[in-house]
């Protein structure tokens, strides 16, 4: 895909692997969009970039989506090319805990990340991908999953959100490549972004480090550089690239 002019759309696109994404677009010279519920993330996103179009928006929020898209595409000829599901959290929690008494799962914490990582992808693709039929747009949709989809100890929520991911993008690149629409994924191991430095200590990330063959973590540009590959490749479709510096061999 030549990406000169092409309308894209970024959730969680202020911070971290999304605003890695976001800058590549723009030098691409891609019409960029970030949708995103920080306030002060993007407020300082538009200072830095001016041309990008931001939106705040809670992604687990089917209204909230309708209503930023509707803006979005007004301002861009009612067409949407690219689509990046980036948006996510993590909360660490594990099924049972007998640290300071027995303790269960909080409820709470599983819905929030279900909606945020994995109800939010359904969202944002549904309304999308409306708009791309309605115009007849060949685009391409990029999910974010990551390498927890196999499995990792804490992280029931968030590891069965993004393995949810995977399903759906093995789904709809079946339902959707009839209308010329590629659906593709990425699992990026561990990163070094706001999330990993809020979620994990770094005790944590030494080990990490250390069971991954090249002894580090990612950069977000170079998750980002995974990124564009598959929106830029015409020939990428229903596959789910692992780029976790090995860690899943």
């Amino acid at each position: 895909m030549e990406l000169k002019g092409k309308n894209a759309i970024i959730t969680g696109g202020a911070s971290g692997i999304g605003k890695a994404v976001v800058e590549k677009l723009i030098k691409e010279g891609a019409n960029v969009g970030v949708f995103d519920i920080n306030q002060e993330a993007l407020d300082s996103l538009a200072k830095e970039y001016g041309m990008v179009q931001c939106y705040h928006c809670d992604v687990s929020s089917s209204e909230d989506i309708e209503g930023s898209i509707d803006k979005f595409c007004k301002h861009n000829n009612g067409t949407i090319d690219i689509l990046v599901n980036n948006a996510g959290i993590v909360k660490d929690s594990p099924l049972i805990s007998i640290l300071g008494g027995l303790k269960k799962h909080d409820l709470d914490t599983w819905d929030k990340i279900i909606q945020t990582n994995l109800t939010s992808v359904f969202y944002m693709s549904r309304a999308v991908v409306e708009k791309m039929f309605l115009k007849r747009t060949k685009g391409v949709i990029v999910n974010v999953s990551s390498v927890a989809v196999n499995g990792n100890p804490g992280q029931s929520a968030y590891s069965a959100a993004k393995a949810g991911v995977d399903a759906l993008t093995k789904t709809w690149s079946r339902e959707l490549n009839l209308l010329g629409i590629r659906v593709a994924g990425i699992a990026p191991g561990f990163t070094l972004t706001n999330i990993a430095n809020y979620s994990m200590n770094e005790k944590i990330k030494e080990e990490w480090k250390k069971k991954t063959p090249l002894r580090r973590m990612a950069q977000p540009e170079e998750i980002a550089d995974g990124i564009m590959f598959i929106i830029k490749n015409d020939f990428f479709h229903g596959k789910v690239l692992e780029l976790d510096g090995g860690l899943t061999m």
